[in-house]
């Protein structure tokens, strides 16, 4: 039922990428905003959270993904620079964009475990293990096709 719900995600979003030209946004913009409008949906299927949990875990939950949102802007800008410069771009450029990535790789990965720990003292064990597999999953799904729009530096 869960990689149904992820598939779905991913099959969702195809239509959206396709028609990018006529709103103005790339198809990474595209492809993660749909996506995140799916996510809530997802974890809301993958942990059947009872009232209480429900309470305790959405603001956490809605807390997280704002600061991840302010990554995904960063991560996006860096893609955006990359498109611009590929065919002119410096070693000094290359550096840059490259310490870049790493500083937004660990920023991201330092609050998702923080946040994994916050909801892990929210929610049951169990639910907390779902929930960070889940969110490691979509992660991995979203990365994969956003770097397979992105062409290796040359």
């Amino acid at each position: 039922m869960k990689f149904l719900a992820l598939a779905l995600i991913l099959a969702a979003t195809t239509p959206f990428v396709a028609g990018a030209q006529e709103t103005g946004l790339t198809d990474e913009q595209i492809l993660l905003k749909r996506v995140m409008e799916d996510k809530r949906s997802v974890y809301a299927a993958s942990l059947a959270l009872s009232d209480p949990e429900s309470r305790a875990f959405w603001p956490i939950y809605d807390e997280y993904e704002a600061k991840v949102k302010t990554l995904d802007d960063r991560f996006l800008n860096l893609v955006n620079h990359f498109a611009a410069e590929y065919d002119t771009l410096s070693d000094a450029e290359a550096a840059d964009m490259l310490k870049e990535k790493m500083d937004i790789e660990k920023e991201r990965m330092a609050l998702k475990q923080s946040y994994t720990r916050r909801i892990a003292k929210a929610i049951p064990p169990k639910k907390a293990l779902r929930y960070a597999q889940v969110e490691t999953r979509i992660e991995n799904i979203v990365r994969r096709d956003v770097y397979s729009l992105i062409p290796l530096a040359h």
